[in-house]
C-alpha cells in the first residue's frame, strides 16, 4: 500500500511546517512501513540551524520517524476513521551522519511491541542506502 500527502493528513494532525512525511511508499501493517521526507533547501529550520552549513536538526529527524510510526500504528491496529492524538513516550536515538538540503530521507518502521493504545517501534532513517539515524520510539494514542 502507498499513501500520498492527502492520505497522511487524514491520519496525523500535523500541518506545514511541521508535517515531516511527504509520502509512504510501502505499508504492510504489522510488518513494515517505508516513508519519504524530501529535505528542501527552503525548510524553515535551515534559517537558524547552522545557517552557514545547513543540517537538519536531529530532533526533527526523530519527529519524522515518529510521524511515520504513527501512520504505521494507525494501519497496524486498524484505527481507520478514528480521530487520534499521539503522545510521544520514549525515544532512544543515534545519529550517524548529517542530513542536508537535497537529501531524500527514507524512513523504515518495524514493530518492537504493540499493546492496545501503545506502541514501541524500531525506526531507521537512510539517505540513499546509508543509515543516518536510528531510534526506538515509544508512544501512546488516545481517541478524541
Amino acid at each position: 500500500m502507498q499513501l500520498d500527502i492527502r492520505d497522511i493528513k487524514k491520519i496525523i494532525p500535523h500541518r506545514f511546517p511541521f508535517l515531516l512525511i511527504d509520502k509512504v511508499t510501502e505499508l504492510n501493517p504489522n510488518e513494515k512501513l517505508t516513508a519519504i521526507k524530501n529535505v528542501s533547501f527552503n525548510e524553515q529550520f535551515f534559517v537558524g540551524h547552522f545557517p552557514e552549513e545547513k543540517v537538519m536538526p536531529g530532533v526533527l529527524i526523530v519527529e519524522a520517524m515518529a510521524q511515520a510510526g504513527c501512520i504505521y500504528f494507525y494501519y497496524s491496529r486498524n484505527l481507520h476513521g478514528k480521530n487520534l492524538i499521539y503522545y510521544l513516550a520514549k525515544v532512544t536515538a543515534k545519529f550517524l551522519a548529517p542530513v542536508i538540503p537535497g537529501d531524500q530521507l527514507k524512513i523504515e518502521v518495524t514493530t518492537i511491541k504493540f499493546l492496545k493504545e501503545t506502541g514501541f517501534l524500531k525506526t531507521q532513517a537512510f539517505v540513499q542506502d546509508k543509515l543516518v539515524a536510528e531510534a526506538e520510539i515509544g508512544f501512546s494514542v488516545k481517541e478524541v
